[in-house]
């Protein structure tokens, strides 16, 4: 795809499956996909106990300048995520309160960037959920163009429009849209095995048992040995 393009109407993640892996969180649904996906730990909440899943609305701009975020929230909706990259590290405040009202008014579920954002205490007053790489009061210009609904890399992730975002206080995981009916049901079949193995904790097991991680040990030549006093 050639120059500078706002695509509509790309396919997305059932929007059922998309909801329903916020339930899990990040390092679940990373987990349960064989560790891939997560977006790193630059990549923070503004907040805390926001839990979310989406679909993702993809933003391609130039470093300093918003403009293309103002045309994704056109193509975003219910039930999406915009996620926005800028094309190098670009510490600017690429939204604030007056943008993130509107994407709140169209059912937007929250907004991830690998660069800035601003007005950190009016988003968290209003109950918008950011993740963001920086935090920055400088603001941004609206001169140059973009993509909209393009593959975009979110720091080292492939994100595709429509796939699915999942975001929480550990961080922000990318679950590509053609599994993400799999994922979820292999995230549902780990947190069931979690949930036995939080039960054999609790009631005095051990990971070094319920792991059987001894002979790890022993085949890594750690030994037990007796303190012996002075």
């Amino acid at each position: 795809m050639a120059g500078h393009v706002v695509v509509t109407s790309p396919p997305k993640a059932d929007a059922g499956v998309a909801a329903a892996l916020a339930e899990y969180g990040s390092a679940t649904v990373h987990e349960a996909m064989g560790r891939i996906g997560y977006a790193g730990h630059r990549i923070r909440p503004i907040q805390q106990g926001a839990a979310i899943s989406g679909t993702a609305v993809t933003v391609s701009c130039a470093p300093g300048d918003n403009l293309m975020v103002h045309a994704a929230i056109e193509q975003a909706g219910e039930g999406d995520v915009i996620v926005v990259v800028p094309r190098s590290d670009s510490a600017f405040g690429f939204i604030g309160e007056l943008m993130a009202t509107q994407m709140q008014t169209r059912g937007v579920r929250g907004y991830v960037t690998s660069g800035g954002v601003r007005d950190t205490t009016e988003l968290r007053r209003m109950g918008f959920p950011v993740w963001s790489k920086f935090v920055s009061s400088e603001g941004t210009v609206k001169d140059t163009p973009g993509s909209v609904n393009v593959p975009v890399v979110l720091e080292g992730v492939v994100v595709h429009p429509g796939d699915v975002v999942v975001a929480d206080d550990d961080g922000v995981t990318i679950v590509p849209r053609g599994i993400a009916a799999e994922t979820l049901a292999a995230t549902k079949a780990r947190a069931e095995k979690e949930a036995g193995t939080r039960k054999r904790y609790a009631a005095g097991e051990i990971s070094m048992d319920v792991n059987d991680l001894r002979p790890v040990l022993e085949r890594l030549g750690v030994e037990y040995v007796e303190h012996e006093a002075p």
